[in-house]
Parts: structure tokens; C-alpha cells; sequence
């Protein structure tokens, strides 16, 4: 599990494809505290360290993951939002994460409000009933808050420091981002379901 907070922009600095895809990933983590097997949040996506080096460590990806999130488009340089799994003690500083994506959403529309900057975005229809106004989400593995919501688009607010301390910064329109749904969303979703006798 994670908290969709950030704690490291990491660099893809290899992909290998055999079977599945390897990635090496540059990170400014203690790679010394990281056991071979540990889940890591890449852009959104828990991913399992298979191999590490002093400044760097390496995950495996299946097609069925790179066919269903945006890492199909990581190339050597491609920059990726980091998250280490949470551990019983630590603060829940975001949200409850899993780092299962549900889909990919399309920046529709990127401007200047205040010192913040407007994002918004398009998801596919069958996620849109689970996005509400003021409620969470997580885009590229970074928790935020939804602050409208009309049909199949939804926008957020980035402040500076998020802009700073994540790759959402660098967003421009037609950009694609992996999405994970607050999961209350999805069980309030699963109850009501259930509740009308389906």
C-alpha cells in the first residue's frame, strides 16, 4: 500500500525487453534499505525490485501491464514519480493507494490559476462515476484532490510544491497519465451495485 506522496523523481536509465520489459531506474533513495522483492510505486504502478545497484534498481514489467498504464511510452531519460510502500507507523499524509491504475486519462486543458496550475483531464467513461468533486484521486502516483467534475472530466489544482516535488509539472495537453480511483469510491460504487439487486 502507499499514500500517493512523492518522495523521489527517479530517471529511466536502461529498458531491456525479453520476455517481459526490465527497466533500471535512477533514484536518490538508499538502495542499501531496499530488499530485492519490496514493492515501489513507479508513476502510480507497484512494481517489485528484481535487481539494484548503489544509486539504482530495476523492475519488471509484463505486456499486460505496459498495454494497461502509460509505462509503454518510458524511454532511457523518461523522469517517474517514486513512492517506497507504507509501512505500519507512517503517516498518512495522501490517501489510501494501492497502485493498481485503472486506466489512463488525456490532460485536456493546462492554465495558470493563482499561483497554482489548472489541469484537466479526460477519462474513459467507465471510470467517470467514480471520480467526485472533492474527493481523491491519483494521478502518475501523486495524491490529489478533485476539484470539478463534469461528465468524463475531471480537474485539479497543482500547487508549486507539487509542481516541484513531481513529474506533474511538466504536463502539457494531449499528455497521457496513469489513474487510480479512490478506493471508497470503488466500494461505495460495488454497495449501491449490489443494493439495487444486480
Amino acid at each position: 500500500m502507499f499514500t500517493g506522496i512523492i518522495t523521489d523523481i527517479g530517471t529511466v536509465s536502461a529498458v531491456e525487453t525479453r520476455g517481459d520489459t526490465r527497466f533500471r531506474i535512477r533514484t536518490s533513495f538508499d538502495t542499501a534499505s531496499i530488499a530485492i522483492g519490496a514493492s515501489i510505486a513507479c508513476s502510480g504502478v507497484c512494481l517489485t525490485v528484481v535487481q539494484k545497484g548503489d544509486d539504482w534498481f530495476a523492475v519488471d514489467v509484463s505486456a499486460e501491464t505496459m498495454s494497461r498504464t502509460v509505462l509503454g511510452s518510458w524511454r532511457e531519460g523518461s523522469r517517474v514519480n517514486l513512492e517506497r510502500s507504507l509501512k505500519i507507523g507512517d503517516e498518512l499524509g495522501g490517501h489510501i493507494v494501492s497502485g493498481h491504475v485503472d486506466g489512463i486519462a488525456v490532460v485536456e486543458k493546462v492554465e495558470p490559476e493563482g499561483d497554482s496550475l489548472r489541469v484537466d483531464f479526460r477519462v474513459p467513461e467507465a471510470l467517470a462515476a467514480y471520480i467526485a468533486e472533492k474527493g481523491s484521486i491519483t494521478i502518475d502516483g501523486a495524491s490529489l484532490t478533485v476539484n470539478a467534475v463534469e461528465h468524463d472530466r475531471f480537474g485539479v489544482n497543482l500547487i508549486p510544491h507539487t509542481r516541484q516535488v513531481t513529474t506533474l509539472g511538466d504536463l502539457k495537453p494531449g499528455a497521457k497519465v496513469n489513474v487510480e480511483i479512490d478506493v471508497l469510491a470503488r466500494y461505495v460504487a460495488r454497495l449501491q451495485h449490489w443494493g439495487k439487486g444486480k
